[in-house]
Order: structure tokens, then C-alpha cells, then sequence
């Protein structure tokens, strides 16, 4: 036990002092491994970015949420079947209620209609263009996902009278007003002045698309006033236990059916959407992500083992006297075998090392100029970077380590 701690020990001084004895040569050697760690540590950066952002996205949307709208959230190639769909309407909400409290046991809580529409606002001499009208129902405080940091949504009493009330988000409040706050104030939607109740709390934005803090939330029959009373919208339901999400969409398909007085075999007229849907979309970005990166590490880390087998064998040619040497001291093969190969994984470790810092830093910069962008550099990457290190290590340096170590002792003293 001794003895092989003392050749490990005796083997690092060795490669490390070779390191530094030639610390330019091993600085270009390295070379390929670093960009292959690079690589590999910005890929699996950029995969857990977008798989936080991807979260923290649809957690805006609900994780317990079923969407029921005209069209689905997907590519559609057949979008004749879906173009001529008859619209959701507002009594559709309160047949399909009725009929969630009628159901035994029933995977829904309650539909929420909600309509949308993009608009610009006003408040004095300050002018928002960009902005979502959302109209719906007193229920959406069943639903909402986020919470009032300033003042309440509104009520039943003005939801059912179409009382000219809002709740605006949080950006549109500071935008507005800022400096001051927005409840009370009143904001002009397409000439009609509302009073503001309640500011919602920031959310941030959906996969960098639109961002929740741009909308205004106000009765749905006051938005039917003024833009409608066939206005088209969609039905947000909330499902009582998200682990059945497959279950609550069937409960809720039959419900829409009945709704839509559909007969048994026709096909569905309305599309029930959920995250899934969008989760099916992102999945296809992190594979060419990866499979682009797993390519150009690859690439990166063969050009970087050659060079580290190259490097190795030039090491032991300089070196054969030496290795004669010790062989005619008592060095054993193993011993000769240990020294190279750890010198070879030695400079694939500084490469990993230096690898790593490289993405620390870089990841570091773009989340200081890019504060929205979700990056993590997790402890994960760290140990695969490494064991990559160090596969790469022994994998280049097996070849010329066991040729150093079959050196016949005499043919090798005799080297010149």
C-alpha cells in the first residue's frame, strides 16, 4: 500500500514538473480539451436555460390549466378543419359549470371564460401601445397565478354589471404612473376611462415571446360593451389535481361535447390545449442544441486527444534514456505506465479547469448584461467536465504510456 501511494506521489511530481519544464507546449496540448470542455459546459448551460426559462414560463400559465380554444397549440397542417370551428362564447363558461358541479367526483374546479385583445392605453400625456385587454369573469381569482401586490381584483357585482374597473400589471402601473400609485387613477382603453383597483405582481415574460407585465385585466362585460357581445374568447379551466391531467382532459372533452351538442363520431370542434403541447415544440431546440454541441465536443476533444497522444509519444522518445534508466534501477512497468498516463491526464485536467473557468466567466457576463436570460452553471456540468477530463486523460495517453512501459532497459540506455 505503501509503495503504490508513493509511485502515485512520485508520479505526479514527475508530470508536473514536466508541465512546467515545458509549459507552453503543454498549454497548446491542452488547447483542444479546453474548447471541448467549453463546449460541453455551454451546451448543457444553454439546455438548463431554456428548461429553467421553459418552467418559469409555464408556471405563469398554471400547471393545473386547461385551455379550451378554437385552435390547438401546435403546428397544424390540415388548418381547413380548424379555420371554419364555430367560436367559444360566454354562456359556453356557464353550461360548462353547470355541469362540473352536476359530475360525481368531478377532475374540474371551475371555467373561467377569458377574451384578449391587443390595444393601446392611456393615463394624462403617457401613452402605452403593445398593451393586452384581458375581459373575464370575478372567478379568474380562482385562477390567477400570480398574486395583487396593490389593491384587489374586482368582484362579482362589478364583473356582472360591467363596471369600468382594471387591474393593471405590474409594468403597465410603473410605466403609467411612475413614482406614485396607480390605485384610483384612471386610464384611458380605446376612449373609455377606467378606474384602476389593483396592480398585479411582475411575472416576467413567456419563452422571451410577450411578457405578463403588459396586460390590463377589466370585467368581461365591460369589454363587451365596446368591442362586442360575439366576441370571441377561450375557457380557462382549473383542474383539482394536476397529477391527472390526462383524465381531467377527457372529463373535460366529453363536458365540451355536450356543450357543443356534438353528436357521437363527429369530430371535435374546439381544441383543448395544456403545457405539454409546448413542451412538445421546445424538445426538438434542446436535441439540435445538443446534438450540436455533443458534435463540436466531440470534434473539439478527438483534435485534443491526438494532440496529447502526440505530445506523449515525443515525451517518451525525449525521455527513453531516462525510462532505461529507471527500468535498470527497478522501476517496474507499471511504474513507467503510472508516470505517462498521469502526465497525460494531468494536462487534461488543467484543460478542463481552465475550460470551466472560460464558461464560469462567460456565463457570469451574460447574465450581468442579459439579467432576463435564465443561466445556471450548475455543479452537475462541473463533474461531467471533469470526468470528461479525465477519460479524455487516459484514453490518449494509454498508447504511448504502455510503449514507454514494454521499453526494453537495455535497447533504451543505448538511445541516443
Amino acid at each position: 500500500m505503501t509503495r503504490t501511494i508513493y509511485e502515485f506521489t512520485e508520479s505526479f511530481r514527475i508530470a508536473f514538473g514536466q508541465i512546467r519544464a515545458n509549459a507552453m507546449r503543454s498549454v497548446l496540448t491542452a488547447l483542444g480539451v479546453i474548447i471541448g470542455i467549453v463546449a460541453v459546459t455551454l451546451m448543457g448551460t444553454a439546455i438548463n436555460g431554456i428548461d429553467i426559462g421553459f418552467r418559469n414560463s409555464l408556471a405563469m400559465l398554471g400547471e393545473d390549466m386547461l385551455y379550451v380554444q378554437r385552435w390547438p397549440w401546435r403546428r397544424v397542417e390540415d388548418w381547413w378543419n380548424y379555420v371554419n370551428r364555430p367560436p367559444i362564447r360566454f354562456e359556453m363558461a356557464e353550461q360548462l359549470n353547470r355541469i362540473i358541479e352536476n359530475t360525481p367526483n368531478s377532475l374540474l374546479e371551475v371555467a373561467v371564460p377569458v377574451a384578449g385583445r391587443g390595444t393601446s392605453v392611456k393615463a394624462g400625456d403617457v401613452k402605452l401601445t403593445g398593451i393586452v385587454i384581458f375581459g373575464t369573469t370575478a372567478d379568474y381569482s380562482r385562477i390567477v397565478t400570480t398574486d395583487v401586490t396593490d389593491g384587489r381584483l374586482f368582484n362579482d357585482v362589478e364583473a356582472n354589471t360591467g363596471r369600468q374597473v382594471c387591474v393593471l400589471g405590474s409594468s403597465v402601473a410603473e410605466n403609467l404612473f411612475p413614482g406614485r400609485s396607480a390605485l384610483d387613477q384612471v386610464v384611458d382603453i380605446r376612449g373609455q376611462h377606467f378606474t384602476v383597483i389593483g396592480v398585479l405582481a411582475k411575472q416576467g415574460e413567456f419563452l422571451g415571446l410577450f411578457s405578463f407585465d403588459n396586460q390590463i385585466v377589466v370585467p368581461l362585460n365591460a369589454l363587451r360593451k365596446y368591442w362586442g357581445s360575439r366576441i370571441d374568447l377561450e375557457l380557462r379551466v382549473k383542474v383539482r389535481d394536476k397529477l391527472r391531467m390526462t383524465q381531467a382532459e377527457e372529463e373535460l372533452t366529453g363536458a365540451m361535447r355536450r356543450v357543443r351538442r356534438q353528436l357521437p363520431g363527429e369530430r371535435d370542434n374546439f381544441s383543448i390545449n395544456q403545457q405539454q403541447a409546448f413542451k412538445e415544440q421546445l424538445d426538438p431546440v434542446k436535441t439540435g442544441i445538443a446534438v450540436a454541441g455533443l458534435f463540436i465536443t466531440g470534434l473539439s476533444l478527438f483534435v485534443g486527444a491526438i494532440g496529447i497522444m502526440n505530445i506523449t509519444f515525443v515525451s517518451v522518445k525525449e525521455r527513453t534514456k531516462e525510462i532505461g534508466t529507471r527500468k535498470a534501477l527497478g522501476a517496474r512497468r507499471r511504474t513507467i505506465l503510472l508516470q505517462f498516463l498521469i502526465e497525460a491526464v494531468s494536462i487534461c485536467l488543467i484543460g478542463g479547469v481552465v475550460g470551466l473557468a472560460i464558461t464560469f466567466f462567460t456565463c457570469l457576463g451574460i447574465s450581468v448584461a442579459l439579467p432576463a436570460l435564465p443561466v445556471e452553471f450548475s455543479a452537475g456540468l462541473m463533474v461531467i467536465s471533469m470526468v470528461v477530463s479525465i477519460v479524455t486523460g487516459i484514453v490518449s495517453g494509454f498508447a504511448p504510456a504502455w510503449g514507454a512501459s514494454r521499453l526494453d532497459p537495455v535497447e533504451a540506455l543505448r538511445y541516443e
